[in-house]
């Protein structure tokens, strides 16, 4: 595939309907560019391949759609991106990766939207965004998480689902990162009993929950019940 990206440009927005050939690495290396809008529908064993040498270091704002990265790739993308205050990966994958890396403090939205094949959730989701303000997740329970410095989290959405009995700690850890949250949207559709204390959320006043009701009744009413204070 041949791109030109001139180096004053400041928005690319590129859908692709196949993604065959990897991406040119211009595309990740444009200084001026401060928005980036990327979707492609990859088949089988295709990648995105994101070079060593990127560097998008005035980028504000990042939209990626159906793309697939391969080991490092993704946290290779996203700590080249200094100043991101919108991230958001919708329908994305990743394979053969341990973690995925973002700490970013000037950060304020993020959305991570992951789908897995089976067996592919075994690695640690590493979250370090002082100023963020909204956090979406939309995915199976992986191995682990590590979220710190969310103090400034006004609004979560939370949509998960267990790929395995084996996370439902894992499932706790993602709560407790979020616990200073003052909107939460939960949806949880399956009953999983977790072996741990769900974490109080001090600071909520809105909270929607979607999902089986003795899920709720077992596990979550203790979490909101500074709502009925």
């Amino acid at each position: 595939m041949c791109c030109i990206v001139p180096w004053c440009v400041k928005e690319i927005d590129l859908r692709l309907d196949y993604l065959e050939d990897t991406l040119p690495a211009l595309l990740f290396t444009c200084h001026s560019l401060l928005t980036l809008t990327l979707e492609a529908k990859c088949f089988q064993g295709s990648k995105i391949e994101v070079p060593s040498d990127v560097c998008l270091g005035n980028l504000k704002a990042l939209y990626l759609t159906s793309l697939v990265f391969f080991g490092d790739s993704i946290n290779r993308l996203i700590s080249n991106c200094h100043v991101l205050e919108d991230l958001a990966f919708d329908e994305c994958s990743v394979a053969n990766a341990r973690e995925i890396n973002i700490q970013i403090p000037s950060l304020k939205s993020l959305y991570l939207d992951f789908f897995f094949s089976i067996g592919d959730s075994n690695y640690v989701v590493v979250i370090n965004a002082p100023n963020l303000v909204y956090f979406r997740y939309d995915s199976v329970i992986v191995k682990g998480y590590n979220l710190s410095n969310m103090k400034s989290l006004q609004k979560a959405e939370i949509y998960i689902w267990f790929d395995s009995s084996n996370y439902e700690t894992s499932a706790i850890h993602l709560f407790q990162g979020i616990c200073n949250v003052r909107s939460l949207r939960l949806t949880i559709h399956e009953v999983i009993p977790l072996t741990s204390r769900f974490p109080i959320l001090h600071n909520l006043i809105e909270f929607e929950f979607f999902g089986i009701r003795i899920f709720w009744e077992r596990n979550l009413a203790c979490g909101v019940s500074t709502l009925c204070a």
